[in-house]
C-alpha cells in the first residue's frame, strides 16, 4: 500500500521512534540463563533421587546463591529445570522463571518439593544437551551468558555422541558445566567408570570457563551444587587445572563412546533393567 505524501513525514517519525524502544527482551535482560538437568536413569536409587532433588531446593534457596544473584549486573536471572534418562525423556518440573530475590528462590525450591523424582530408562548426556540447547534458543529473556548445568552417574550410552551434542551447544556459545555423580551404591553399577570425572573433563563440558565438581559421596551433594551455582551465577572462573575446557587443548586420546561400547558389552546382563 503506498502512503500518500502528506503522511509520509508522520510515518517516517513513527518507524523512528519505534526502532528506540526498547524490545521486550532487552526489559527482561538477565545476568545468566541457567538450564539445569538432572539425571534420574535407573542406575539411581529412589533414596538417591530424593537426595539430589532437596539438594537442588537447598541449594537454590540458600543465602549464597541468592546473594550471588543479587551481586550480578542485572541482579537476577533465568533457570528453568528438568530431568533426564533416554534421549526420549525430559521431564520439565521449571519452566523459565526470573530468580531476583530469596521469595523467587523459595519459591523454585517449594515446587522441587512438591512431587518426588521417579526413575526413567537409559542414559543419554546428549539427549539432555540437546534439550538445553532448545531452551536457551526459546529462552524469553536476554541474557548476558547462557549456560548448561548438567548431572549424571554415567557416560552417555543412548542417542547421539555427546561430543556431537556438546560441540554444537558450543557452537552456539553455550557453556557447559558438569557434576558427575562418582557413586557406585546404585543398581547400575556395572555401567560405571571409574573415572567418570575425566570423562567429564574430555567429553562433555564446553565453553571458556567451564568446569567439572565431582560429588565421590551423597554427602558432598548439596554443597557441592550451592558451589557450582554460586560458580555459574557469579560468572567466576575456577583456578586451573580445575577449569578445562578440554576439547580445546592437544591431550592424550580419550574414548568418548566408552558408555555406549559397554552397553553393547553388557546389556545382555540386564534383561529386565535398562540403566
Amino acid at each position: 500500500m503506498r502512503i500518500p505524501g502528506c503522511f509520509r513525514p508522520l510515518a517516517g517519525a513513527l518507524l523512528l521512534l519505534l526502532a528506540f524502544l526498547p524490545s521486550p527482551r532487552a526489559q527482561d535482560r538477565v545476568d545468566v540463563a541457567l538450564v539445569i538437568a538432572v539425571d534420574v536413569s535407573r542406575s539411581m536409587s529412589y533414596e538417591e533421587l530424593q537426595i539430589q532433588r532437596k539438594g537442588y531446593a537447598a541449594a537454590i534457596a540458600s543465602p549464597e546463591v541468592v546473594r550471588a544473584i543479587r551481586d550480578g549486573v542485572h541482579g537476577r536471572i533465568a533457570v528453568t529445570f528438568y530431568e533426564w534418562a533416554a534421549d526420549s525423556y525430559v521431564h520439565e518440573i521449571v519452566g523459565w522463571t526470573l530468580i531476583g530475590g530469596q521469595a523467587d528462590a523459595d519459591a523454585i525450591a517449594a515446587l522441587l518439593l512438591s512431587e518426588r523424582s521417579m526413575g526413567a530408562r537409559r542414559t543419554s548426556l546428549s539427549g539432555a544437551i540437546r534439550a538445553g540447547v532448545a531452551r536457551l534458543e526459546a529462552v524469553p529473556y536476554a541474557a548476558d551468558r547462557l549456560v548448561i548445568d548438567i548431572s549424571g552417574d554415567g557416560p552417555n550410552n543412548q542417542g547421539i555422541p555427546v561430543t556431537t551434542a556438546r560441540d554444537r551447544a558450543a557452537e552456539k556459545g553455550i557453556v557447559i558445566n558438569g557434576l558427575p555423580l562418582m557413586t557406585s551404591s546404585g543398581m547400575g553399577s556395572g555401567f560405571n567408570i571409574p573415572d567418570l570425572d575425566r570423562y567429564y573433563h574430555r567429553c562433555v563440558i564446553a565453553g571458556p570457563g567451564s568446569f567439572v565438581i565431582p560429588v565421590t559421596e551423597w554427602e558432598q551433594f548439596p554443597e557441592a551444587v550451592r558451589r557450582k551455582l554460586v560458580l555459574e551465577i557469579g560468572g567466576v572462573e575456577m583456578p586451573k587445572p580445575r577449569v578445562i575446557p578440554a576439547q580445546l587443548f592437544k591431550q592424550e586420546p580419550y574414548d568418548c563412546l566408552i558408555g555406549e561400547k559397554i552397553w553393547q558389552q553388557r546389556m545382555w546382563q540386564f534383561d529386565d533393567f535398562d540403566r
